[in-house]
């Protein structure tokens, strides 16, 4: 698929548990429609797919992939995707969606040397959106027996779960982490043979990955688009132009969007004040942060707050999914 050029792409805010950040969406109003959309959409966490019956097709920014019954989907948070059945087809694909926080979820489980828990693309050469049942047999049997426990709610089902998202999120990182170093041998062969010095295509997502990182880590910090270019090597005026061709998105709104996510965590999980959390996550001022939240969310900090206080696990499901627009916008 070409690059659209006017596409919109919008953001998809989950509601998570702060206890159990995890939440399934299934059942037969799951069909996906057959019309190819206009427009893409992202999430704000990770999403774990899978296909029970039927194919379509997904589509990325210059990619399309076929699926098929039995594929598992992975797609970390802040992809921009789209999903549709064959068209024609005698009947619509159906499926069922996982989505979940691994930071917070594997919390206590993993090593803090642990990185990447969001299994973002640019640190890999080469990932995985897709896996087949076929190919991967144990990540398909780990789904299925995860959305039976999240169905069922048989006793102690959060506890049975939770262990087996963890065996199925180190299974998919054990499967990236060989595809990468897969990769690396192919392009050493490579750099052996035409002598050249690896990765030059500036407008891999593996470039702006030095950026990404120190915004994740450091995004309640102050720093300049200049520096975030230093650290890729660039020029600032070349840095914006890539990062914007990679990300859809400009660098300044990227950095601000990624506090405001880190603050709707925080408007969930604590009781501090709005203008301790929006200082928390790097905004200088109040009203430049009560601005940038309902630019993202169309709603306030503290009518963010009290609604998801509100939400009980019942609500959370039937709301399923919050859009909002705002945070990316028409390419011009």
């Amino acid at each position: 698929m070409a690059k659209p050029g006017n596409a919109v792409t919008e953001y998809r805010n989950y509601y998570l548990s702060p206890h159990f950040p995890a939440l399934l969406l299934s059942g037969d109003h799951w069909r996906i429609s057959d019309r190819q959309r206009d427009r893409l959409h992202f999430h704000n966490c990770l999403e774990i797919g899978l296909c029970h019956s039927e194919s379509g097709f997904m589509e990325f920014y210059g990619e399309t992939c076929p699926f098929q019954e039995g594929d598992i989907t992975i797609i970390p948070q802040n992809v921009p995707h789209s999903t549709y059945s064959t068209p024609g087809a005698s009947s619509l694909s159906l499926w069922s969606y996982l989505f979940i926080d691994p930071k917070e979820l594997f919390r206590h489980s993993l090593p803090s040397t642990w990185k990447n828990y969001d299994l973002q693309p640019y640190a890999f050469r080469n990932f995985k959106y897709l896996l087949s049942k076929e190919q991967y047999p144990e990540v398909w049997q780990l789904l299925t027996l995860i959305i039976k426990e999240l169905q069922e709610q048989k006793l102690g089902y959060q506890f049975a779960a939770r262990g087996l998202m963890l065996s199925l999120y180190i299974e998919i990182y054990r499967i990236q982490s060989q595809e990468e170093d897969g990769k690396k041998i192919a392009v050493e062969k490579k750099e052996e043979k035409e002598g050249g010095g690896g990765f030059s295509d500036s407008t891999s997502p593996l470039s702006i990955a030095p950026a990404l990182d120190y915004i994740e880590n450091h995004y309640m910090k102050q720093f300049s688009m200049e520096f975030l270019a230093d650290l890729c090597h660039w020029s600032p005026t070349h840095f914006r132009r890539i990062f914007h061709s990679i990300m859809r998105i400009s660098p300044l709104n990227y950095v601000n969007n990624t506090r405001i996510q880190k603050s709707c965590s925080l408007l969930c999980r604590t009781e501090e004040s709005i203008l301790s959390i929006s200082e928390a996550v790097g905004f200088q001022s109040v009203s430049s942060y009560n601005r940038y939240f309902y630019r993202m969310m169309q709603q306030s900090p503290r009518e963010y707050r009290r609604q998801m206080l509100q939400s009980d696990k019942q609500q959370a499901q039937s709301m399923s999914i919050l859009e909002f627009s705002g945070w990316m916008y028409p390419e011009p």
